[in-house]
């Protein structure tokens, strides 16, 4: 279903690119023949009228309008939709619909975006590749963004990373090793995008956001504006961002280093994250933050007997403890109340309150102890 500032789909051609310059080529190779003495190709005929009564149904056709969608006033190119299911861009599989979603891919359609959504009182939440994101099963009443475009490009100046806030951290890891700039290996074990590891300062192996982001463009609806990591306040796996802040373009300064070093870093990494996590099953990341003990967050629920505990279609990883699995048909309920029986173990056994890593969306919270 489609908001006022509904974007019909593009006009473009319908077969790939140089399909028409081969239909011209076809064109002007059949009148050559025909000066050549070739048999003419023998012209198509309707009766008089069907061709033009076709012609017009197919336009009704093409101007046919989903149900209850409106039509998009000039100037607004993005495209909104409604009641967009959440679960196809989770990691972990589960979360209902988002009141409406947007794609933008320029800072003009971001913008645009966000002024819908301020004119309607809406929040807005920004999802990357779906990972440490947990969405509530009744959906989420807000506007979810998830940027493409050249807000999802990355390339290389001198030194520099420069990507959008949708980039994926694969293919900034591929740019950087092809340039010989190293000190973003850790973003290899991140199944996410740049502007979520600005977001929640992520990290792994020992590296983060923090230690190479030079700024970022936050863009709200108020404006845009660039921020250093010191101004984002970046601690362990935080940001002072909120909601309605989105991280649309990122900054990150590296180092020179041989692609062979890089490469052979990665494959260390990637190795040891595949050995201890379960990189085969359908997750959304760490369940919690590390806290200030001898134990790790993910020793500590192992301690308390929680591998393979399972509840409605979720269950704690028998591999990592810190890490929940959808075995099937899990909701994010399912998940939510593995995490408070988790918090609740943790505190008997351990005195530890645990505090959550993954972003909780739609409303959800997790009770007090």
């Amino acid at each position: 279903m489609r908001h006022g500032d509904l974007r019909r789909s593009g006009g473009g051609p319908a077969g790939p690119v140089g399909e028409g310059r081969r239909r011209r080529r076809g064109r002007g190779a059949s009148r050559d023949a025909d000066r050549l003495g070739a048999r003419p190709r023998r012209r198509r005929t309707h009766r008089r009228g069907v061709g033009r009564c076709r012609r017009r149904r197919a336009r009704r056709r093409r101007r046919r309008r989903r149900p209850g969608s409106t039509p998009r006033p000039r100037g607004a190119p993005v495209r909104i939709e409604e009641n967009v299911p959440l679960a196809r861009f989770t990691t972990l599989g589960t979360g209902g619909p988002a009141r409406a979603f947007a794609r933008p891919e320029s800072l003009d359609e971001l913008h645009e975006a966000l002024a819908w959504a301020r004119e309607r009182d809406l929040p807005v939440a920004t999802v990357g590749l779906g990972s440490n994101l947990l969405v509530a099963d009744d959906g989420v009443e807000a506007l979810v963004l998830r940027l493409g475009g050249d807000l999802a490009a990355a390339e290389i100046d001198g030194d520099l990373l420069v990507a959008g806030g949708g980039a994926a951290n694969a293919v900034c890891l591929h740019r950087a090793r092809a340039a010989g700039l190293g000190g973003f290996e850790f973003a290899c074990a991140i199944p996410g995008t740049v502007g979520g590891g600005v977001w929640m300062n992520a990290g792994a192996y020992g590296g983060d956001w923090a230690q190479i982001l030079l700024r970022a463009l936050v863009v709200d609806g108020n404006g845009a504006a660039w921020r250093t990591a010191e101004e984002l306040g970046l601690g362990y796996r935080h940001s002072e961002l909120r909601h309605g802040q989105v991280v649309a373009r990122a900054e990150l300064r590296l180092a020179p280093r041989p692609a062979d070093e890089i490469r052979a870093t990665v494959a260390e990494m990637q190795a040891q994250r595949k050995a201890a996590q379960p990189t085969n099953k359908r997750t959304f990341g760490s369940v919690f933050k590390n806290p200030d003990h001898e134990l790790s967050a993910g020793r500590m629920l192992e301690a308390c007997g929680l591998k393979g505990h399972r509840i409605g279609g979720a269950q704690i990883s028998p591999r990592h403890a810190n890490f929940i699995e959808n075995a099937g048909g899990a909701r994010s309920a399912d998940a939510l109340a593995l995490m408070q029986e988790g918090r609740r173990r943790a505190l008997e056994q351990f005195g530890v309150e645990l505090r959550h890593e993954v972003e909780l969306l739609g409303g959800l919270a997790l009770p007090p102890l």
